[in-house]
């Protein structure tokens, strides 16, 4: 049985026999590996060896650490397939979204290789007589990752680049379900010429996350995962004395104006709604219809169009998604459609017992669609994250607005309209962090950045671009004055009062 070793100091950590997680291959249903489980005394092994490092690394000029990033963003891109198939052997989504997966990662760490430019600090001439000010962006030091099993490329690479980049060295836990492409990702950031010991990977469960979060040597936390872990994230971070940006779930609404190509529609969702098995915090699991008209109309074409849809294994060039990630992922995305049967909704198509011949013993879920589901109802309170899409039915523009607006998630939301007035307003109005109008899936590019709002987000901070810059970074401004005179004293340093 291969067993993945934790990566420390640029190597293997040397696993000892102790506690170990088993990493599936979903497509096929057998274990396939072992991660081994750390605690606080590996974690200390790893802040030790940041310690050593990061000073010299914070030393370093911008353009030589970006110089660092552009060598890892070849390096990925020469390992692109053999990464992506990495990826889907643990995870379960096909080949096409593995590469997307990584290649939304490699984005950001294209915008960190113009980090000089992002770094430059501000200045103002003659502030006050003969004064000068200016403030500079210093790293915090040791920062720590924390990240969901969704997305094993994309996330870690959001935040060890950015962190990196403006030089701190850091601390990554990838979820142990699939922990590999993170592992081979540190790799290749020493052999792009990163020190041994900046970026570094531990594995383990909530022993290791408290670890981290108590750790004093660990200045920054950054966190995606379920709004529940996100929170108690914050919190004990914080408490610990920590800057935390943490996360949570997401239930995204897209809404379907009366005057939508319908056509162009249901591609939509169906890419959105059922790729990478709707295990997409970015995922959009709930179409609201504005009007009946709409919603029969949009019901009799998405039926045909999700029927249409290919569950296959990890590598088949033709599957439009995969299984889920594990059995007991399965078991909860079925849980959450006989919720919704219970709960008075409609099972249009049900995805429950769906087996691929030839590999009955894989983690798949059907596509599943679900009509006159309404507010009350938990399954759609609550994040599915499964190959599930749920028709709420608006009777006009403001039901249709609220619907988002009032739900306790907030991280994504699209429009589908032709009608410019209608998209504006609704975007403005909107109580949710990220808008898409006739875009299904509105994660901004890497020199936007990523957040959402309410429960899907805690702390003040997005993830990456110049929000992440603000994060991994703290501001020191100096004012500075430099007198004239002969040294007699005549021109002595007074604190000058500005007017």
């Amino acid at each position: 049985m291969r067993m993945i070793d934790h990566f420390l100091a640029g190597g293997t950590a040397g696993l000892t026999p102790g506690r170990t997680h088993r990493v599936w291959n979903p497509s096929t249903g057998e274990v396939q590996a072992q991660v081994g489980l750390g605690d606080a005394s590996l974690l200390d092994r790893a802040v030790a060896a940041a310690r050593a490092v990061q000073p010299g690394w914070a030393q370093t000029n911008p353009q030589r650490r970006a110089r660092v990033m552009f060598r890892f963003k070849e390096l990925i891109e020469k390992n692109m397939a053999d990464l992506a198939h990495l990826l889907a052997s643990e995870h379960g989504k096909v080949i096409d979204d593995a590469k997307g997966d990584i290649q939304r990662g490699l984005e950001v760490i294209e915008y960190c290789c113009g980090i000089p430019q992002v770094l430059k600090g501000e200045f103002t001439l003659g502030a006050g007589p003969g004064i000068d000010v200016y403030s500079m962006r210093q790293p915090l030091g040791i920062g720590a990752g924390i990240t969901p099993f969704n997305f094993p490329a994309m996330i870690p690479m959001w935040m060890f680049g950015m962190a990196t980049a403006v030089g701190n060295a850091f601390i990554l836990k990838p979820s142990e379900r699939d922990p590999s492409v993170p592992v081979r990702l540190a790799e290749l950031f020493v052999e792009a010429g990163a020190p041994e010991g900046l970026l570094q990977v531990v594995h383990g469960d909530k022993e290791m996350v408290d670890a981290i979060l108590d750790h004093p040597d660990i200045a920054g936390v950054s966190f995606v995962g379920s709004s529940d872990i996100a929170h108690y994230v914050y919190k004990r971070g914080v408490a610990a004395g920590k800057r935390v940006q943490a996360m949570g779930g997401a239930k995204n609404h897209g809404i379907v104006m009366p005057d939508a190509d319908l056509d162009q529609v249901v591609n939509d969702l169906t890419g959105a709604a059922f790729g990478s098995a709707g295990e997409r915090c970015m995922a959009l699991p709930v179409v609201v219809p504005v009007g009946a008209d709409t919603a029969d109309a949009l019901r009799e074409k998405l039926v045909p169009a999700i029927n249409a849809l290919r569950v296959g294994v990890s590598t088949d060039p033709e599957a439009h998604y995969g299984p889920v990630v594990t059995p007991e992922h399965k078991a909860r995305v079925e849980g959450w459609i006989d919720t919704a049967e219970r709960e008075g909704a409609e099972i249009v198509i049900d995805g429950r017992g769906f087996t691929l011949q030839g590999h009955e013993n894989g983690f798949y879920v059907g596509p599943t669609l679900i009509d006159r589901v309404t507010t009350d109802m938990e399954s759609y309170r609550e994040e599915i994250f499964g190959p599930v899409l749920q028709i709420v039915r608006a009777r006009d523009f403001e039901e249709a607005l609220r619907l988002p607006s009032e739900h306790q998630y907030g991280n994504g939301v699209a429009i589908f309209t032709r009608n410019g007035h209608a998209a504006r307003e609704f975007a403005s109005r909107v109580n949710v962090g990220m808008v898409g109008i006739n875009v299904p899936i509105p994660v901004p590019v890497a020199y936007h950045s990523f957040g959402g709002w309410k429960r899907s987000a805690f702390g003040d901070t997005n993830q990456y671009g110049t929000e992440g810059v603000k994060f991994w970074t703290k501001v020191k401004t100096v004012t500075q004055r430099w007198p004239d005179g002969g040294g007699d004293g005549s021109n002595a340093f007074i604190i000058p009062t500005m007017g």
